[in-house]
């Protein structure tokens, strides 16, 4: 992707700002997490489908977010990711007005539809106006807010569903997001535009074997951590007795993990490489997620061995973004959003795993269980590179 303007770098604060919108669409997707219960007995659904709320999310990012970023190729970077945050804010308004979990879900999808433009959109303006060398830092400092989120905004927006309704988590949702348009429309410049990307790019992408082989990675990795993740929670309350306050402070040390693990994913890309640096991250993954099978240890041992693991989880970001658009520059948008659905993807399938991980044998059965999918993810990370190289070889 090469710019079209004369801005050669990310303008003071842009990326601070796209970071912070970053956080916003981070705390309105997750922010169900915490209002599952409140959902379920409001709406007088079950548990299940009051966490479909969630699913609802990850399904429609997982196939709005190309087919948008392809027909907003031409327009200019500015409207789409103000357009697209004005939808984000939008879905947070039908949401907080759901009359019924039928609303709520299409809310959750508009959502998706905004978020799934302004994060992908986000990342490829960062990642196009950075220094080559300082590409993985600029992505990394975009993610920031994505991962700060996990840490403050979710936390507090079940905070305040469970002390002023979960509508109001909402309502905050959304002034926040109509705070960033303004800011958007503010401050990232006007007229800035790249190669631009279509739906014949999206389908170019579809077709390219080597390109979704290597986007696809992303579901495997992140498949592999979710199968113990999604059932971190019982997995402690079984081993290691841990309550509602046990539960929350390993939560909050996963969310402190997560970033460190993004800024140290940024170091790791610009100093070893996009593909060693994955590489090193699966290896930390196949020894640190087996050790769950071994609970109960001692509670503090559980919150270091938390932290390590989320580190080493959310430093994938960057060197994964990095490697895809070494891989395909002139489609980076579509491939950075194909991404993005990757992640949603990999989520889902991973929470599948888990249960039935569980379901098949025990919930301490899960830690092992995601170490042997990781090293199935590290073989694809390596048939994905050498693809790679091969292809690069014969050309």
């Amino acid at each position: 992707m090469t710019s079209q303007t004369n801005i050669s770098r990310p303008p003071v604060g842009l990326i601070a700002l796209l970071s912070a919108c970053n956080f916003v669409i981070g705390m309105g997707a997750f922010v169900v997490i915490g209002m599952v219960p409140l959902l379920a007995s409001d709406l007088e659904v079950s548990t299940a489908a009051a966490g479909g709320a969630m699913t609802a999310y990850a399904l429609a990012y997982a196939v709005l977010s190309p087919i948008l970023v392809s027909v907003t190729g031409r327009i200019g970077r500015r409207r789409v990711i103000a357009a697209g945050m004005a939808v984000f804010a939008l879905g947070a308004l039908l949401a907080a007005l759901a009359p019924n979990v039928t609303v709520l879900y299409i809310a959750r999808a508009l959502a998706a539809a905004g978020a799934g433009v302004v994060t992908p959109v986000g990342a490829a303006v960062v990642a196009a106006l950075a220094a080559p060398a300082a590409q993985g830092k600029a992505i990394s400092a975009f993610y920031f807010g994505l991962t700060l989120s996990q840490v403050i905004g979710v936390p507090a927006g079940g905070w305040i569903a469970y002390t002023f309704g979960w509508r109001m988590a909402f309502w905050m949702v959304l002034a926040l997001a109509i705070l960033s348009v303004i800011l958007i429309w503010v401050r990232v410049p006007a007229g800035l535009r790249f190669t631009p990307v279509s739906l014949s790019d999206l389908g170019r992408a579809l077709k390219d074997g080597l390109i979704m082989g290597a986007v696809l990675f992303t579901a495997t990795f992140l498949g592999a951590i979710y199968i113990l993740f999604t059932y971190l929670a019982p997995l402690l309350e079984q081993t290691m007795g841990f309550g509602r306050d046990g539960i929350t402070l390993v939560l909050l040390v996963f969310g402190a993990g997560a970033v460190v693990g993004n800024l140290l994913g940024g170091f790791l890309t610009d100093r070893l490489g996009s593909v060693a640096s994955l590489v090193l991250l699966c290896l930390g993954q196949i020894v640190l997620m087996p050790v769950f099978s071994g609970l109960p240890l001692t509670p503090w041992l559980v919150l270091v061995l938390t932290f390590v693991w989320s580190a080493f989880g959310w430093s994938f970001m960057a060197p994964q973004q990095v490697r895809l658009m070494q891989l395909a520059p002139n489609l980076a948008g579509v491939v950075l959003a194909l991404n993005a659905a990757s992640i949603y993807i990999g989520t889902a399938s991973g929470s599948f795993l888990g249960g039935f991980v569980q379901s098949a044998g025990d919930l301490t059965w899960l830690g092992a269980a995601a170490g042997i999918a990781m090293l199935g993810a590290l073989g694809h990370l390596l048939w994905s590179h050498r693809a790679a190289n091969l292809r690069a070889f014969r050309t």
